[in-house]
């Protein structure tokens, strides 16, 4: 296995432990401020609103680099 492959398997692993990791952050922020089931919703939208948008991010920048557009 190449450097490279390596990079990019470790890549993705850290990039779904970060994903992991903040959905928790966002879920124990709406349990401790009682946001109950509305309020849950708009933390989990806003905030992985964030997220989702730096995870397309990569993944365009990714293709680019790539020659996939």
């Amino acid at each position: 296995m190449r450097l490279a492959e390596m990079e990019a398997i470790m890549l993705n692993i850290g990039l779904a432990v970060f994903a992991g990791a903040i959905f928790f952050i966002i879920y124990d922020l709406a349990k401790k401020s009682n946001a109950g089931r509305f309020g849950t919703f708009v933390l989990f939208f806003a905030l992985g609103l964030g997220l989702a948008a730096f995870l397309i991010k990569t993944l365009v920048v990714e293709m680019i680099e790539g020659g996939g557009i």
